[in-house]
């Protein structure tokens, strides 16, 4: 009787430790899952901030004003359109006709 008693005491022993150990790592586990959702989280966020700059800086307005600050650009009028006959494009000549002539 003694041999069954001390066979049930392992294994009741090991039974214990290994309950001990998965509740650990489970534990482990979920800490770990919580961390990664609070980084999915975090880059969620910074991904949206992203997307309002990017929709900011692509607006029609901020895009004309850094075409007429940074690369001195300005709108089309007639007084400064140069036309090209296509005559003078089709031989390569160099001349171009004087601001506001042509066809």
């Amino acid at each position: 009787m003694t041999r069954v008693s001390l066979l049930l005491l392992v294994a009741t022993v090991v039974s214990a430790l290994w309950l001990v150990h998965s509740h650990y790592e489970s534990r482990r586990m979920f800490m770990d899952m919580e961390s990664v959702r609070k980084e999915a989280k975090r880059i969620e966020v910074d991904h949206d901030r992203m997307e309002v700059e990017r929709r900011a800086q692509a607006t029609p307005l901020r895009v004309e004003q850094i075409a007429r600050q940074q690369l001195n650009m300005r709108t089309a009028s007639p007084a400064i359109t140069q036309y090209v006959n296509a005559q003078g494009a089709a031989t390569g000549s160099a001349s171009l006709p004087a601001a506001g002539g042509g066809q």
